[in-house]
């Protein structure tokens, strides 16, 4: 994670979910921050793609009509 100005967060988690993680020694701040990242990486992801979901039929739309250029010379 990158070295950022840090800001204290109440968070609830299931309480033998939090023993357990404890008891394994897990960072919880670091394991709720990479997981709230990886959450945030996802909804960007979902966001985009159904932001420019038309621009990406439209490209496909060739291929689909014609095919691959230079299929015709493909060996496999």
């Amino acid at each position: 994670m990158s070295a950022t100005t840090r800001r204290p967060t109440n968070v609830s988690l299931p309480e033998a979910l939090v023993a357990e993680a404890k008891a394994l020694e897990v960072n919880l701040s670091r394991a709720c921050e990479e997981g709230l990242a990886a959450a945030v990486r996802t909804a960007r992801q979902r966001r985009w793609q159904a932001e420019n979901r038309e621009a990406m039929e439209s490209w496909a739309e060739p291929l689909a009509k014609h095919g691959l250029p230079l299929a015709r010379f493909r060996t496999f």
